[in-house]
């Protein structure tokens, strides 16, 4: 994740511009296998690259959730397990979520319980993501806490300045450093709902801020959902709470995606994403940073910035208990 800048941005750059591997063994066989019988049949839309609603847990280890897009790709509940699975449901067509949370609030180690998946050389039922055009990220959150405690650093108030919520890896990434992420995170002082996008790996991110209070976007024990899209080629980003877009502000001046001239479209780094990371940060759980304590429910990405018209669809479609 990019530090972001604290001065005020410039113009869309392209509307400015000329004219845990997993811990556990076996992760990619297990991927293949499982496409076909979790993914490929499902009816889903041709970008809805992957969906976990927390009903489907993989036959004989419930551990991992199964994929409801078309990629077919596993979901680990790091750390905590089934116990993660809890019966509260986001609306009407949902009976479980996940939780997550940080385990230890004074030690630094590996306990916090969140989720995703790791491969250090890519995860192949993910190349929908490989120059990518644009993505989208959806879920359905319900904040139960604060902001973790830092337990990286030596004094025990120390809160760290970001929450992780959802998002995708880059093709480099150690487990933290992502091509589109929601994200709670601090700019200029003031923590904010964003979304943070890197079109290159190892290259400059840009991040969209919400102007409203993250604690009024995601209230306590209230069930919420959030949509981020980023269009590389547009260079451009959108937030939605319910449905509805987010009043906003970029954080980066410039070009920080290099989308300014050269050839046509601007696409993501030809990489197969490392994975995904949901509640925090390093999904094959080598450390642990910035968790999110609370729920998640129906995580959908997509290969395709969606519009406004078509997030607002998707939250109306769950509103009336029709996605299922």
């Amino acid at each position: 994740m990019g530090r972001p800048l604290t001065h005020a941005p410039g113009p869309a750059m392209k509307m400015a511009r000329s004219s845990w591997t997993l811990a556990v063994g076996g992760f990619l066989s297990l991927a293949a296998g499982a496409c076909a019988a979790a993914g490929a049949g499902s009816g889903r839309a041709p970008d809805l690259v992957a969906h976990y609603d927390f009903e489907h847990p993989m036959p004989g280890d419930s551990a991992r959730e199964q994929d409801q897009g078309f990629s077919g790709t596993p979901f680990v509940l790091v750390n905590g397990g089934p116990a993660m699975r809890v019966q509260d449901g986001a609306h009407p067509g949902s009976r479980y979520s996940i939780e997550t949370k940080q385990v230890n609030t004074t030690a630094d180690g590996n306990d916090d319980w969140k989720g995703g998946n790791f491969s250090e050389s890519g995860i192949p039922t993910l190349r929908a993501f490989n120059q990518a055009r644009a993505i989208t990220v959806m879920a359905w959150v319900k904040r139960s806490g604060a902001p973790g405690f830092n337990t990286n650093t030596p004094s025990p108030a120390d809160v760290y300045n970001a929450v992780g919520l959802a998002g995708i890896l880059t093709g480099n990434s150690s487990g933290h450093d992502v091509r589109a992420l929601l994200e709670v995170i601090s700019v200029a002082d003031t923590m904010r709902l964003v979304a943070l996008g890197r079109r290159l790996d190892g290259g400059n991110s840009q991040t969209f801020a919400a102007r409203q209070r993250w604690e009024d976007l995601l209230p306590l024990g209230q069930w919420t959902f959030l949509a981020a899209t980023f269009d590389f080629d547009e260079g451009t980003m959108a937030l939605y709470r319910d449905g509805r877009p987010l009043d906003g502000f970029y954080v980066s001046r410039g070009d920080p995606w290099e989308v300014a001239g050269g050839a046509e479209p601007d696409l993501a780094s030809p990489t197969d994403p490392r994975g995904m990371k949901i509640g925090g940060s390093f999904p094959q759980n080598t450390d642990e940073r910035n968790p999110f304590n609370g729920r998640f429910d129906d995580l959908l990405f997509l290969n395709r910035a969606l519009s406004p018209a078509e997030v607002l669809g998707w939250y109306e479609r769950f509103r009336a208990g029709a996605v299922r």
